[in-house]
């Protein structure tokens, strides 16, 4: 099993080398803010990724690990202080 940190580390070096993936989320985030909603499931943010990319590009599959959406969500929050809670968040297993 993988820890906590070790995931987090993965994800860290994932985000760094796709930073337009974050661009997206975040986007996609105060997009449906300014819509008038009040909470959103990260889930559905990064499906919504997926969806776009598919649509608009060609070649090799691009692939988000479903392992990552709790740390694009903790991100959102840490850089956006006026929309804390917008994505419903729970201490991660290995945090527990």
């Amino acid at each position: 099993m993988t820890s906590h940190s070790e995931t987090k580390l993965k994800w860290w070096g994932w985000h760094l080398a796709n930073p337009h993936v974050y661009d997206m989320f975040e986007k996609f985030a105060l997009d449906a803010i300014r819509q008038g909603h009040t909470h959103l499931s990260a889930w559905l943010i990064v499906n919504r990724i997926r969806w776009e990319v598919a649509m608009e590009t060609s070649g090799d599959d691009f692939k988000i690990s479903n392992d990552f959406i709790a740390y694009y969500a903790r991100l959102f929050h840490a850089k956006n202080k006026q929309h804390e809670g917008f994505f419903r968040t729970k201490k991660l297993k290995e945090e527990q």
